[in-house]
Formats: C-alpha cells, sequence, structure tokens
C-alpha cells in the first residue's frame, strides 16, 4: 500500500525539527563559553519533537504538552519497545523550563549537559529507526 504523502510530510516536518534542535544544542556546546542551559532546553525539545512526530506518524493524537511521561507513554501504546527509551528521556521535562527564566537556582553542570544531549541524541535516531524512511528528514 502506498504511503500517505501527507502524513509522510507532517510526520518529517517533526523530525527536521528535532534535528535542527539537536544541531542548536551541539552549536551551543561548542560556543565559547558554552551555553549549557541551552543545550538541555534544545535536548528537551529534540525529544519532544521525535515523540510528537512518532505520534503523528501512528496517528495519535496529543495534546499541547512538553511533559515527556505523557508523551512517551503515547509513544509506548504504538511501540512497547520504545519504553526504556522513554524512561531515560522522561528526566529531560523539566529542561523545557527549568533554565529558561531568570532567578534558576543552579547551572547546570556539564556532566548533566552531556549526558543529556546524549540521551536526545539516542532517543531521535532510535525512533527514527523505526519508521518508514521515506519520513527521514
Amino acid at each position: 500500500m502506498p504511503l500517505d504523502p501527507v502524513l509522510v510530510l507532517d510526520t518529517r516536518a517533526w523530525f527536521l525539527k528535532a534535528r535542527t534542535d539537536l544541531r542548536g544544542a551541539a552549536a551551543d556546546l561548542a560556543a565559547d563559553p558554552p551555553v549549557l542551559e541551552d543545550v538541555l532546553f534544545h535536548s528537551q525539545q529534540a525529544v519532544e519533537k521525535a515523540m510528537k512526530g512518532f505520534l503523528t506518524w501512528h496517528q495519535h493524537p496529543f495534546g499541547k504538552t512538553h511533559d515527556l511521561r505523557v508523551l512517551g507513554k503515547a509513544c509506548q501504546s504504538n511501540d512497547e519497545t520504545l519504553a526504556p527509551l522513554v524512561e531515560k528521556a522522561i528526566p529531560l521535562t523539566w529542561y523545557a523550563w527549568k533554565f529558561r527564566y531568570p532567578g534558576a537556582p543552579e547551572e547546570p553542570a556539564h556532566d548533566e549537559v552531556f549526558r543529556s544531549l546524549a540521551t536526545a541524541r539516542e532517543f531521535v535516531e532510535a525512533v527514527l529507526a523505526r519508521l518508514p524512511n521515506e519520513v527521514r528528514p
């Protein structure tokens, strides 16, 4: 059966945005000095967009949320093998807002930043591997 071209484009659009967030995170990490809180934000955003892309492909409705636990559980309802990756990604939820506003209690630790970006990269690629080649950016 041929793939629905609109569904392919909609799904691909989410993954293009996810990859843009990964590139933004890498650029923030390479800056002198690195912008650590932005690396964390873009890592969270990349996972969120990959989840929403996966749900789009499976025509699974989702609301406006940054909560990776909620989105991840929805993803798992379509593919239970995502469970370990979802559990690993859930802590990134906090980075949607934790360092985004003045008065943040502390600066992120370097190991936290590297670990979060690695998790985001792993998640995006693992989800893409579960989808047809036509949706890959």
